[in-house]
Order: structure tokens, then C-alpha cells, then sequence
């Protein structure tokens, strides 16, 4: 586990902020990998999906399972598969930009 200190509070977090800080460190992912680190990027990369599986587990995100499900199947195939849905960076950082935008504006 990367995120002990905040496992606890998670589900306090709103969708929208469970999906900021999933993007976020989605973002890392990308910055870590354009900068030729890849042990930094996996490491971004396992902290992204271990907050995924946390929203995934929260109770009243069970109407948006499919979504979740499917961003991480996607998130997964895009840095280590194929990538065969031919996601870019440019389109995870669209994908999140409103859920930052709602957080923050909570």
C-alpha cells in the first residue's frame, strides 16, 4: 500500500476528489514516463490503480462501477499493454480535468 495515511478517510472524499487525486497521480504517470524514469512512472502508476481499487470499494460509487471498472481497465492497457483504445495523454488529462474542476470548486 502507497496511500496509508489517507485509506481511512477515503470514502469521505467526494467522487469528485477520489478522481482528482486519481488523476492526478494518472498525470505522474505520464510526466514520469516522458521523462524516460519508468520505475518512477510504475510506481505512479501502482498508486493510481491502489486509488482506483479505494473508489472502487466505497460504497456510494456502486452506480458508477462501470465507469470506474472500465477507466482502470483502459489506464492499465494504455501504460503497460497495447494500448489498444488508443488513449493519449492529452486524453486522460481531458477525461479528469472536470473532476479537478469540481473539486476544487466544492
Amino acid at each position: 500500500m502507497f496511500h496509508t495515511e489517507i485509506q481511512s478517510r477515503w470514502t469521505e472524499f467526494t467522487i469528485h476528489e477520489q478522481m482528482a487525486n486519481i488523476g492526478l497521480e494518472v498525470g505522474r504517470v505520464f510526466s514520469w514516463k516522458r521523462r524516460s524514469k519508468s520505475e518512477m512512472s510504475t510506481n505512479a502508476l501502482y498508486r493510481s490503480l491502489e486509488l482506483i481499487d479505494l473508489t472502487i470499494k466505497d460504497e456510494k460509487n456502486k452506480k458508477r462501477l462501470k465507469e470506474i471498472c472500465r477507466m482502470r481497465e483502459f489506464l492499465v492497457d494504455c501504460v503497460k499493454g497495447d494500448n489498444q483504445y488508443n488513449f493519449t495523454e492529452t486524453e486522460w488529462t481531458s477525461y479528469f480535468s472536470p473532476f479537478l474542476f469540481a473539486a476544487r470548486n466544492k
